[in-house]
């Protein structure tokens, strides 16, 4: 029963346990021994939530009594160590906040037990969220579930990691440049970035710089994802750039009287190359939406061949990351790990060039507001290849040696600009490991990536598949 379980998705499993077919202990149980099974070989899960079978037992009772229960009633679901749990320790990856207790909940974490959620884990990310692998002095390095030796990237790798391998139905990340999508991508699973100020960021650490971070939900299904993003969204009155609710939605849905109009883009595409493997997998995947009925055009955008989204996010953030990460590490130079050294040994942002940066993002947001002029969606690569073996080292494709940070062309100008984004998987390259396409659309216009996306995992055929541990 535990296997039947733990490949569930979380839609699946509030059904079964509103209709009583299944109990919230079977559920919370099967989920908890599957983290005993094959969490020492992943290490994506770093902390158990005291009280899990507990609130498994409490849900079941008053299921039992005829209570009126919330849409995820009973599920499980994980939480990045970034974003504050009450009573569980949120050790930020870092042994500059060892043993780390919140007394208060996220608000995203607040909004998911609201409706019945179960927090039954904290998962792995990587020093102060600040990095493309999963990796820490505090709680180590995760692995990728479909071959250990791989990353399954950052910074919500344990989040993407623990969800691909069944220990989680449902987990929250968060996202500065790559951190839901690229995460999700080299798992397989399927992650969501909505509009920037969507999903409140209070009780998420670092927040800075805020202009650019977001929390998404991570699940294996796009049903999931659309579920978590409607219990998650709106204004929380303490995050000032939350303020759209939930009702304001710019998104044509489905498109009623007309089809959904989606450009798609791979090689050129960004700046830089862009793995063969990875330019078939979105091909394939703008046929797939064509034969689903989408109005499908191959596109170029020479503002996102041009611009060098990746420098540019580093130039921005640099300058408001540096003095929060100083304050915070004096003292405790020694448990410093690799990334935040990075940025400290990283020249400071001349003034001149931080202003040359904004107005690149400027550009940007133009671009983008042409384009959704005309689109519906984007579709586009997540990552321009796929999972990589551990270590941050220079790899090559199509002739070119690249950095490591290269992972982030696709992600970063979707980040810069606050526009909605989702990853899911439709390939596997030749070593058997995951590939996914990003779908993207306007300013809070969310709907539509999740229209696109339904329908392109409708005819998926990687919808159902899952690691062997």
């Amino acid at each position: 029963m535990q296997n039947q379980i733990i490949l569930m998705d979380a839609s699946r499993i509030a059904q079964l346990i509103s209709s009583r077919e299944l109990s919230p202990v079977e559920v919370v149980r099967a989920h908890l021994e599957r983290i005993a099974e094959v969490n020492p070989e992943v290490n994506a899960i770093v902390t158990l939530a005291d009280g899990a079978m507990e609130a498994a037992k409490k849900a079941e009772a008053a299921l039992m009594s005829g209570e009126r229960v919330g849409p995820l009633h009973g599920v499980p679901f994980t939480v990045k160590d970034a974003i504050d749990t009450a009573g569980v320790l949120t050790q930020r990856g870092s042994p500059i906040f060892k043993g780390r207790v919140a007394d208060t909940d996220a608000t995203v974490v607040a909004r998911l037990k609201a409706t019945g959620g179960i927090l039954i884990a904290k998962t792995n990310t990587p020093e102060f969220s600040y990095s493309i692998e999963t990796d820490n002095l505090l709680t180590g390095r995760t692995n990728n579930p479909w071959n250990l030796e791989y990353t399954p990237g950052g910074s919500s790798g344990g989040e993407s990691a623990a969800i691909a391998a069944g220990m989680s139905p449902l987990g929250l990340g968060s996202d500065l440049s790559i951190s839901v999508r690229g995460p999700a991508a080299h798992a397989g699973i399927v992650g969501f970035k909505p509009t920037h100020g969507r999903v409140p960021m209070t009780g998420h650490w670092p927040r800075v710089p805020r202009r650019f971070w977001h929390i998404g939900p991570m699940a294996r299904s796009v049903r999931d994802v659309a579920l978590a993003y409607s219990l998650l969204a709106g204004p929380d009155g303490a995050d000032g750039f939350s303020s759209s609710p939930l009702t304001v939605d710019a998104g044509v849905g489905a498109a009623p009287g007309r089809p959904l109009r989606v450009g798609w883009l791979a090689s050129p595409g960004f700046f830089g190359p862009i793995d063969a493997e990875v330019v078939a997998t979105v091909k394939a995947a703008a046929l797939a939406l064509r034969d689903a009925g989408c109005q499908i055009e191959e596109v170029r955008m020479p503002v996102l061949e041009h611009t060098d989204g990746v420098s540019i996010l580093w130039k921005l953030q640099e300058m408001e990351s540096r003095p929060e990460f100083e304050k915070i590490t004096v003292g405790h130079e020694a448990e410093v790990f690799r990334h935040v050294k990075l940025i400290f040994d990283t020249p400071e942002t001349p003034v001149a060039e931080f202003v040359s940066a904004e107005l690149a993002v400027e550009r940007l947001r133009d671009s983008f507001a042409d384009y959704f002029r005309r689109y519906d969606a984007l579709l586009c690569p997540v990552t321009p290849f796929p999972a990589t073996k551990h270590g941050l080292d220079d790899l090559v494709i199509d002739g070119q040696t690249i950095s490591p940070f290269h992972v982030m062309t696709a992600t970063a100008p979707f980040s810069l600009t606050g526009l909605p984004a989702l990853s899911m998987r439709f390939g596997t390259n030749h070593d058997g490991l995951p590939i996914g396409v990003q779908i993207v659309s306007s300013w809070l216009a969310e709907s539509t990536v999740l229209a696109v996306a339904s329908r392109l995992e409708g005819v998926s055929p990687f919808r159902d598949r899952h690691p062997i541990l």
